[in-house]
């Protein structure tokens, strides 16, 4: 499934002071924000408004009529307002309301669809996986299916693209589709109808013990389900004997501010703050942990990375700040903004930023940003180059933003969260070859293909348990999978096999026994050589 964008919405009820003008320009509709409380306008301020609005009015008239060439008056307001909301901040943005439904239904947590996790493999859509209880399922679809037809339309060619199989199978809960799917074993195509239902998407990837009574719990964002799969996943743990926790939260792009305010209510006592927001139009408002969370005196880490922000750096600032835990990895994004979204008449709606955030010391940790978006963005690979992912002293802290925490840690503000116990980003893992094959996409058509061939004899390790204790990447696969990557017309060249070996069984077993089992099988083996992993596995044996 397709991911959202990095930065997310995080929802208050704040647009009460905000008047929208919505100003008619033949046909269209143009909306834009006036930050203006309601009953304060005096004349002058009046006046400016409308010659702001007679001047907009007056400029799209005159290019529409007097243009070298015919325009779209439509598609031109669409960018006047993408490039007036660019030029205000990083993370203020237009959603097109062709795009609307897709860009909030990953952080509403569920589509309307038939249910299957697929891929588009050699010009071919294959089922990787039917969602449990969705409708797919329901009628029979398996693992390695591959789906031939919809309707009397043929879905195979090098012309399918994901947004065409989205555009296919998507739609609204209620309505059926015929798809025709072929089987592996079976001689004839197979018709299949399919009532179209809401189809939960997780935010919660793994849940699981790594070692004596050390559970692990990785969020990939903050959705509107995120806490109730958090408590589903936490009671599972706790029922398995978990005392500490790693909570993993790198990559984790963020969400919605309540979610992150939950998910922090779980780890801290009654009344400490968690975050508080304050704008220009909105008040200051301060978060406070209640007394309903259920892990608020035992051993906890939380990881983070470059890729963790926004919500996912409300939670590490939270405990950071109240000296609740130990944060282990690399510095963070740095989005200190909130944005609120609003949708406008025309089905497209904006997200405006309209307050910053500050952890309980009072900092907030929004990175500096200019006018230059790409340089904003390109700051991440900047740390590298500056060789900040490899060496802690590297990394560039304002010192004029030192915060205290109560035990007296110094903690900084200007530039995303800073951890308590760094670990460099894992350049063991870099490995030609293996760089090639991912590249290229062979480890995971490989995989898919070899657990598709073999899904009756992989059935037989009955769990993913069994499965990562008993399954062997042995010389045989290896050297399936090397002729494999020489029939993809793959020039392999000259080779180390023994060090190519290393670098890629992980993988290959961690992805084969994902097209088994499911992702049960995926984060244990993928992290079992994790260095931030292991390391707060260290701390928290101490």
């Amino acid at each position: 499934m397709n991911s959202e964008p990095s930065q997310k919405p995080e929802k208050q009820n704040i647009f009460l002071p905000i008047i929208l003008s919505l100003v008619l320009i033949s046909g269209i509709w143009l909306g834009y924000f006036l930050s203006i409380k309601i009953g304060s306008s005096n004349g002058k301020n009046q006046s400016q408004q409308n010659a702001t609005s007679e001047k907009i009015n007056s400029l799209l008239d005159f290019i529409d009529y007097q243009y070298v060439d015919t325009i779209n008056k439509s598609q031109l307001v669409e960018k006047t307002v993408t490039a007036m909301l660019q030029s205000l901040d990083p993370h203020s943005s237009y959603i097109p309301a062709s795009e609307f439904d897709v860009s909030n239904e990953t952080l509403e947590g569920n589509f309307d669809g038939i249910g299957v996790e697929f891929n588009i493999i050699r010009d071919t859509i294959r089922v990787i996986n039917p969602i449990e209880g969705g409708p797919s399922e329901k009628v029979g679809i398996r693992a390695g299916d591959k789906l031939i037809k919809v309707g009397a339309e043929n879905l195979t060619g090098n012309k399918i693209t994901n947004k065409k199989v989205f555009e296919t199978l998507r739609g609204k809960s209620g309505t059926t589709v015929n798809v025709t799917i072929l089987r592996n074993g079976v001689k004839n195509s197979m018709p299949f109808k399919i009532t179209r239902a809401a189809i939960p998407l997780y935010s919660l990837d793994a849940a699981y013990m790594t070692s004596g009574d050390i559970g692990y719990i990785k969020i990939n964002k903050f959705a509107a389900t995120t806490y109730n799969e958090y408590l589903k996943a936490f009671n599972d743990l706790n029922k398995q004997g978990m005392k500490k926790l790693i909570l993993d939260l790198r990559g984790n792009p963020g969400g919605y501010l309540n979610a992150a305010v939950d998910i922090s209510d779980e780890f801290l006592t009654n009344g400490l703050q968690i975050v508080y927001t304050q704008g220009k139009a909105n008040p200051k408002k301060t978060y406070r942990a209640t007394q309903r969370g259920s892990f608020e005196k035992n051993n906890l880490v939380i990881l983070i990375d470059e890729g963790s922000a926004s919500a996912s750096e409300i939670v590490a600032g939270a405990i950071q700040d109240n000296d609740r835990g130990l944060i282990i990895g690399r510095r963070s994004f740095g989005k200190g903004l909130v944005q609120d979204q609003m949708q406008l008449p025309d089905g497209s709606a904006i997200r405006l930023t309209v307050a910053r955030y500050y952890t309980p010391t009072g900092r907030c940790i929004q990175k500096p940003y200019s006018d230059d978006k790409t340089e904003y963005y390109n700051e991440e690979f900047d740390r590298y180059q500056h060789g900040e992912l490899l060496n802690a002293d590297s990394i560039k802290l304002d010192k004029s933003k030192q915060y205290k925490t109560p035990e007296g840690k110094i903690v900084y503000g200007g530039g995303g969260i800073m951890p308590d116990v760094f670990v460099p980003i894992d350049t063991t893992k870099s490995n030609p070859f293996l760089n090639q094959v991912f590249y290229a996409g062979l480890i995971n058509t490989f995989a898919f293909e070899y657990a598709d061939k073999n899904r009756r004899e992989l059935k037989k390790y009955t769990n993913s348990k069994t499965f990562i204790i008993q399954f062997k990447i042995t010389t045989a696969i290896f050297d399936e999978f090397y002729e494999y990557c020489k029939k993809q017309s793959m020039e392999l060249g000259i080779i180390n096999k023994q060090q190519s070996n290393i670098a890629l069984e992980p993988y290959l077993k961690a992805l084969i026994g994902k097209n088994a089992f499911d992702k049960d099988a995926y984060f244990p083996i993928i992290n079992k050589n994790d260095k931030c992993i292991i390391k707060a596995i260290e701390e928290l044996s101490k």
